[in-house]
C-alpha cells in the first residue's frame, strides 16, 4: 500500500500474528491523534519568467557571497581571540610555532602579526603569499598600520575587501582583554570566487554540465527529444546524459563471449556492470544508434540513457526573526558555543533541534552516508565525525571534495557541536560516510550514484542523503534505491531548485523521503521544486556550514534542506534502533509542522520537520499509539524466534 505518497514495504508475517495486526489497525483508525494546528497559509511564489528568473538568481548569488564574506570574517576574528586568550602564547617563538601550525590547516590565513602593545614590538608570520607588486605590498602594509593604531586604542579592526595579485583579501585585528597584546591577520578570500563559480553551475546560470565535454547532451525529460540548455529556466525541462553511452538490462545474463561480441560490434571497451545492468560506452555510436542496436538484436528488459545527476543548491541571504520560531524554540536550552551558531544558524532552532538534543544527540552506531562530491577529510569542524568512505570517480583516491558541495552537506549533518568553532551540526554523534559519486564539475552518472547507494548500504549506512537529481526516471537508479530500501536504509533526497512541479529523481521514487526547502520565515523557498511527491520541507535558504580548507560558506537550495532531514533520521534511529526505515519516515512525516494549506500539499508535503516532536513520538517509555502495531508485531516475532531456536 502507499502512505503519504510513499511505498510501504510489505512484510511476511506469521499467521498467528494476524489478529494483532487487525487490532492494531482498528486502534489506529479509532484513536489517531489530532493534527497540529497549521501555520498561517503560506502563498507559494509564482514561477518567474526566464528573464526574471535569471535576474533573481544573479541577485541571490551576490547576496550569498556577501553572507560567506561575513562568515569568514567572524571565523577569522574567533581564531585571533583564541590566540590572545591563550596565556601560553606570549613569546615570539611560541607565537610563531602556533601560527605556522594554524596556517598549515587554514591556508587562507596568509599573514599574521602579533603585537606586544606595551613594549611596542611586533612578530610577523607569513604563510603562502602570492607574488605581489610593490603597490600590493604597500596596500597591505597600510591596512596593518591602521589595524595597529586601532589596537593601541583597544579597538578592533575590520577592513573593507580589497584585491591583491588578482585575489580578494581583508585584514582583521583584535585586542586582548587586558589591552597588552593584539593580533591582526591578512585573510585570503578566494572562497568567494569558489562560491561564485560553484553557484553559477548550481543555479544553471551557465550551461551545466558543459555540452561537448565527455560528449554530454541534454534531452527533454518527457519526450527525450533534443534540447539545448541556454538559461536556468530551460533546465527544469532538461535531463543530461552521455550521448555515446547506454544502460542495458538484459532478459538473460549475457556470457563473456557475447559481451566480447557486443563490444566489438559497437566499438566499446569492457562494459561496466552494476546489479543486473550494464553500461556500454561506444567510440563511434551515439545513444540512438546504440538503443536501436540493442533493441533489434538483444530484446533487453530496458535500455535508457546514462543520465548525469547534478547538485541541488542555490544562494540567497536571509536572517531569522524571533517571531518566526516555533513555540518553545526561543527557550535558552542547549545553546551550543559554536562561533557562528547564534548569529547565523537560524535553521537549527526553527526545526526544534536544540530541544531535540535533550532526547537524542545521535549514536556512533548509526552511520549517515553522504553520496555527493566527497568531503574535506581534514576540516577541523568535522574532526572525528567521519568513517571510511569510497571514491567512485577515482577508486585509487580518497573521497576528497573538489567542489565544496559535499563538505557543506556533511557539516549540516554533523559538524562538531560545542567545540567553540564554526558551526553546529544537527547531530552530535552520528558518523558520516563520505561517498564521492560526483566529480569536480559537481555532476555524476547514473552508474556512479547507483554504485554509491549500493556501496554505502553494503558498508553499514543506516541513512543515505542524496542532495542531487535529474528529471529523467532511471530504472537503473531505481533498482539501486530499492536495493537499499529493502535492506532497511532510510533514503533522503533533495527535490531540486528549478521552481517546477516536474518530479525529480531520486526524490520522486516512492522509497525515498523527498525534501523541499523553506526559508527563515517558514515560507516555501522560491527556488524549491514542488509536487505531490514532496514528503516534508526543511530549512534550505542561507545555510551556514563547513567548506573545504577549514572555511565556512552560506549556500541555499534543497541540497541544504535534505541533510537536515537525513540527520534527523539518524537521531531517530539512534534513539529507537528497533524502528524500520519506513517507520522512521512515518515518524518524520506524522510530526511535521503543517505549513501552507491544511494537510498535505504539493509545496510543503506534510509540513516542516520537527525534530523534538518526532523524537518524542518514538522515544517515550510507552510506545506511541501509532507505533503500537509494528512494535507489538516485532516483539512477538522476536519471542517466536527465541522459542523456535530453543526447540532446535
Amino acid at each position: 500500500m502507499r502512505r503519504g505518497g510513499k511505498l510501504v514495504k510489505s512484510r511476511t508475517l506469521w499467521s498467528i500474528l494476524g489478529a494483532a495486526s487487525v487490532l492494531g489497525a482498528l486502534l489506529i483508525l479509532l484513536f489517531i491523534p489530532g493534527s497540529k494546528q497549521p501555520a498561517p497559509t503560506a502563498e507559494p511564489a509564482q514561477p518567474l519568467r526566464p528573464q526574471e528568473e535569471n535576474k533573481a538568481k544573479h541577485f541571490t548569488m551576490q547576496s550569498d557571497i556577501q553572507a560567506t564574506d561575513q562568515l569568514n570574517r567572524i571565523d577569522a576574528k574567533g581564531h585571533l581571540r583564541r590566540m590572545l586568550n591563550n596565556n601560553a602564547l606570549r613569546s615570539p617563538g611560541q607565537i610563531k610555532a602556533y601560527t605556522q601550525k594554524e596556517q598549515k590547516f587554514h591556508k587562507h590565513f596568509q599573514q599574521v602579526r602579533w603585537y606586544n602593545l606595551k613594549q611596542n614590538t611586533m612578530t610577523d608570520i607569513q604563510g603562502l603569499l602570492p607574488k605581489m607588486s610593490k603597490k600590493d605590498k604597500k596596500l597591505i602594509t597600510n591596512h596593518f598600520q591602521i589595524a595597529q593604531q586601532k589596537l593601541k586604542r583597544g579597538e578592533t579592526y575590520d577592513s573593507p575587501k580589497f584585491n591583491v595579485a588578482g585575489q580578494p583579501y581583508f585584514v582583521v585585528a583584535e585586542p586582548s582583554k587586558d589591552g597588552k597584546y593584539g593580533a591582526a591577520a591578512l585573510v585570503n578570500q578566494g572562497i568567494l570566487h569558489e562560491v561564485s563559480n560553484h553557484q553559477k553551475r548550481n543555479l544553471r546560470l551557465i550551461p551545466y554540465p558543459k555540452e561537448g565535454k565527455f560528449k554530454v547532451e541534454s534531452i527533454h525529460a518527457d519526450t527525450l527529444s533534443d534540447i539545448t540548455v541556454k538559461t536556468g529556466h530551460d533546465n527544469e525541462k532538461a535531463s543530461h546524459f552521455y550521448e555515446n553511452e547506454i544502460v542495458v538490462s538484459f532478459q538473460n545474463e549475457p556470457s563473456q563471449q557475447q559481451l566480447l561480441d557486443i563490444s566489438k560490434e559497437i566499438s566499446c571497451e569492457t562494459p561496466r556492470k552494476l546489479g543486473y545492468a550494464y553500461v556500454f560506452r561506444s567510440k563511434d555510436m551515439d545513444y540512438l544508434k546504440l538503443r536501436s542496436y540493442f533493441e533489434q538484436k538483444w530484446k533487453p528488459k530496458y535500455t535508457e540513457p546514462h543520465y548525469i545527476y547534478l547538485t541541488n543548491d542555490r544562494i540567497h541571504q536571509s536572517r531569522v526573526s524571533s517571531d518566526s520560531l516555533p513555540d518553545g524554540a526561543n527557550a535558552q536550552v542547549n545553546i551550543p558555543n559554536d562561533l557562528l551558531f547564534s548569529e547565523y544558524q537560524w535553521n537549527l532552532p526553527v526545526i526544534e533541534t536544540n530541544r531535540g538534543w535533550d532526547l537524542s544527540r545521535g549514536s556512533e552506531d548509526v552511520i549517515i552516508a553522504v553520496v555527493d562530491t566527497g568531503v574535506d577529510l581534514q576540516h577541523s569542524d568535522l574532526n572525528g565525525q567521519l568513517v571510511e568512505g569510497y571514491n567512485i570517480v577515482d577508486k585509487d583516491k580518497q573521497p576528497l571534495d573538489d567542489v565544496g558541495h559535499g563538505t557543506h552537506v556533511a557539516g549540516i549533518i554533523g559538524a562538531l557541536v560545542n567545540n567553540g568553532e564554526g558551526v553546529a551540526g544537527v547531530s552530535w554523534y552520528n558518523k558520516i560516510m563520505p561517498v564521492k559519486a560526483l566529480d569536480g564539475s559537481g555532476s555524476g552518472t547514473t552508474y556512479a550514484v547507483a554504485e554509491g547507494i549500493i556501496w554505502a548500504t553494503d558498508h553499514g549506512a543506516k541513512v543515505i542523503n542524496m542532495s542531487l537529481g535529474n528529471y529523467a526516471d532511471s530504472q537503473f537508479l531505481h533498482d539501486a534505491v530499492k536495493y537499499a530500501y529493502d535492506r532497511d536504509v532510510v533514503l533522503v533526497a533533495a527535490s531540486g531548485n528549478d521552481n517546477t512541479e516536474r518530479p525529480g529523481y531520486p526524490a520522486a521514487y516512492p522509497e525515498v523521503l523527498a525534501v523541499a526547502a523553506t526559508d527563515s520565515n517558514q515560507k516555501r523557498a522560491e527556488y524549491s521544486n514542488y509536487g505531490d511527491y514532496i514528503d516534508v520541507a526543511a530549512p534550505g535558504t542561507n545555510i551556514a556550514s563547513t567548506f573545504p580548507g577549514n572555511q565556512y560558506a552560506a549556500l541555499s537550495g534543497t541540497s541544504m534542506a535534505s541533510p537536515h532531514a537525513a540527520a534527523m533520521a539518524g537521531l531517530i534511529r539512534s534513539l529507537n534502533p528497533d524502528l524500520t526505515n519506513q517507520e522512521v519516515m512515518d515518524a518524520m512525516i506524522n510530526q511535521a509542522v503543517d505549513l501552507g494549506d491544511k494537510g498535505k500539499d504539493k509545496y510543503y508535503g506534510h509540513g516542516q520537520i520537527d525534530i523534538f516532536q518526532s523524537l518524542k513520538s518514538v522515544g517515550a517509555p510507552e510506545v506511541p499509539l501509532q507505533m503500537w502495531p509494528g512494535q507489538t508485531l516485532r516483539n512477538l516475532e522476536r519471542e517466536l524466534r527465541k522459542l523456535n531456536s530453543s526447540k532446535e
